[in-house]
C-alpha cells in the first residue's frame, strides 16, 4: 500500500513539474496586451467593420454599443449588428444605443449544418469591403482605444488575426473561484506565447474580441469554412493559420472586459458544459483520460496529504506519500498564483484549485453524457 501510495504521489508531482516547464509558460497567463510596449501608428489607418453577432442582447448592447461608439479610431470604420432571430427587443435596443454609425441587420433563418454564432457572423460581413473585419460579442465592453491599439499592432506585425481574451468578471463567490481557473485552463491548452510564435502550430483564438484581415478571412474559405463549428474561435484561428496567415492571442486587462454576470454555479457550468466534449472531439476515450489527469492531478495531492499524515500515526513510512502530495499541491497552487492576481485575488486561491479541478470534471462527465450541443448561447 505504501509504495502505491507513493507512487500515485510521485506521478502527480510529475505531472505538476511538466505543466511548469511546459513551453510557452503557460501558467504565467502573459502576454498581458496593455503591459507590452505601445504600437507605432501606421502610416495610415485602413477602414473596419465592428460585426455584433446578438441574440436576446438588449441589456448589454445598452452598455457595449455606446462604448463602440466612442472608439477613438483615426480611419474610417462603422459597426453591424446582426440580430440573431431575438426575442426580446435586441435588434431595437441596437438601434437604441449605437448611434449614427450602426447598421442593424435582422438575422434570417439558420440554414442546415449551421451554427448561430458563426451564421450571424457570416450575415454581418456580407458585402463588406474594409480590409480589416473586428468581431465582437454583444457583451464585450471596449475602452476607446481598443480599436486603435488592434489595428495597429496588426498594421505593424502583418497579422492575419489578433485576439484579446476579454477580462471576464470576476465578483460573485462562483466567478472568484471558477473564472480564473476557466482562463487558466484554457491558457494551459492553448499557450498563448506559442499562438504567437509563427514556428508553432498551436492555433487559438477568444472569440470576443478578433480583429481580422478581410483578405486573410476569404483566404481560409470565410466562415463557411467553420460553418458547423461550436467553438468557432479556435477553428477560426486554425483556418487562418493553415492559410498562411500570422496569428496573435493576448490577454486584456483593461480594454476588454466581458460583462457577462456568472453570480452562481449554474451559469458557469452551462457555459462550460457547451462545449467541453467538443473540445474533446466527442470521444469518451478523450472523456475518460480527461478525468484519470484531473484525478490524479487535483484529487490525489490533498488526499495523499490527509491520508499519508493519518496514517503516519501507525506507521511513519506514510510520511513519504503525505509529503509526495502535500509538494505536488504547493506546486500546483504555485503555478496558479499569477492567474489569481490577474484577477485581484489572494494567491492562496491556489489551494483550492482540487475543488476547482473536480468541479471541472464534473461539467465535462456531464458535458460528455449530454452529448454537446449545436447553440451558440
Amino acid at each position: 500500500m505504501i509504495p502505491t501510495l507513493l507512487g500515485l504521489g510521485l506521478l502527480s508531482l510529475l505531472g505538476w513539474a511538466c505543466v511548469l516547464l511546459r513551453p510557452g509558460r503557460p501558467w504565467d497567463l502573459k502576454p498581458v496586451a496593455e503591459d507590452e510596449p505601445a504600437t507605432p501608428d501606421p502610416a495610415s489607418w485602413p477602414g473596419v467593420v465592428i460585426v455584433v453577432p446578438a441574440r436576446n442582447e438588449s441589456p448589454s448592447l445598452a452598455r457595449t454599443l455606446p462604448a463602440l461608439a466612442a472608439q477613438d479610431y483615426p480611419g474610417p470604420w462603422r459597426v453591424v449588428v446582426v440580430d440573431d432571430r431575438s426575442t426580446d427587443g435586441t435588434a431595437d435596443a441596437a438601434k437604441a444605443h449605437g448611434g449614427n454609425r450602426t447598421t442593424v441587420r435582422r438575422g434570417s433563418d439558420l440554414p442546415e449544418g449551421w451554427v448561430g454564432k458563426v451564421w450571424a457572423m457570416n450575415q454581418g460581413v456580407d458585402g463588406a469591403a474594409e480590409p480589416y473585419i473586428l468581431l465582437t460579442d454583444a457583451d464585450i465592453l471596449h475602452a476607446p482605444g481598443s480599436l486603435r491599439r488592434l489595428v495597429a499592432e496588426s498594421e505593424r506585425g502583418g497579422l492575419a488575426l489578433n485576439s484579446r481574451m476579454a477580462r471576464l468578471r470576476c465578483e460573485s463567490a462562483a466567478e472568484r473561484l471558477l473564472i480564473p481557473a476557466f482562463v487558466w485552463f484554457f491558457n494551459l491548452l492553448y499557450p498563448m506565447r506559442r499562438v504567437n510564435d509563427p514556428a508553432d502550430p498551436v492555433a487559438a483564438a477568444a472569440g470576443g474580441c478578433v480583429l481580422l484581415r478581410r483578405e486573410a478571412l476569404e483566404k481560409a474559405g470565410g466562415f463557411a469554412s467553420i460553418r458547423g463549428e461550436i467553438i468557432d474561435d479556435v477553428n477560426l484561428a486554425r483556418r487562418i493559420q493553415g492559410a498562411g496567415g500570422a496569428l496573435r492571442l493576448s490577454l486584456s486587462r483593461d480594454d476588454v472586459r466581458s460583462l457577462r454576470e456568472y453570480e452562481t454555479l449554474g451559469p458557469i457550468w452551462r457555459m462550460v458544459r457547451r462545449t467541453a466534449f467538443t473540445e474533446l472531439r466527442h470521444s469518451w476515450l478523450r472523456v475518460i483520460g480527461a478525468l484519470l489527469s484531473i484525478s490524479l492531478m487535483f484529487v490525489v495531492p490533498p488526499l495523499l496529504t490527509g491520508a499519508g499524515a493519518a496514517l503516519a500515526v501507525l506507521d511513519r513510512r506514510f510520511l513519504g506519500a503525505a509529503a509526495a502530495g502535500l509538494t505536488s499541491w504547493a506546486l500546483m497552487a504555485a503555478l496558479y498564483r499569477p492567474a489569481a492576481r490577474v484577477f485581484g485575488l489572494s494567491g492562496f486561491r491556489g489551494w483550492t484549485l482540487p475543488l476547482v479541478g473536480i468541479l471541472y470534471g464534473l461539467m465535462t462527465f456531464d458535458s460528455a453524457l449530454r452529448g454537446g450541443r449545436k447553440d451558440w448561447r
